[in-house]
């Protein structure tokens, strides 16, 4: 079973992975920093690929709604959130 510190260093690296950020590492991400608009600056289209990347890792479920969608994606600590109460991988 992994740590929470575990989790939140994969779920970074997992944004650089999927993301394809060259110009990051994974380290560099502060936990609860936002994703979008500040922070690291993501969109909607890296959005939907970390979506994929977590479903796939972790066998989470991200539904189309986008209320949910944005308190999931507010920042790596959410995310980890998500992935500790629904994972299934």
């Amino acid at each position: 079973m992994q740590t929470p510190d575990q989790l939140i260093a994969d779920i970074k690296a997992l944004i650089v992975e999927v993301l394809a950020l060259e110009d990051i590492r994974p380290e560099e991400i502060e936990t609860d920093a936002p994703l979008f608009i500040e922070g690291l600056g993501l969109d909607s289209i890296d959005a939907l690929e970390l979506a994929m990347g977590l479903e796939e890792k972790y066998g989470v479920i991200i539904t189309d709604d986008p209320a949910r969608n944005e308190k999931i994606f507010a920042s790596v600590a959410t995310l980890a959130d998500l992935v500790t109460a629904e994972r299934t991988r």
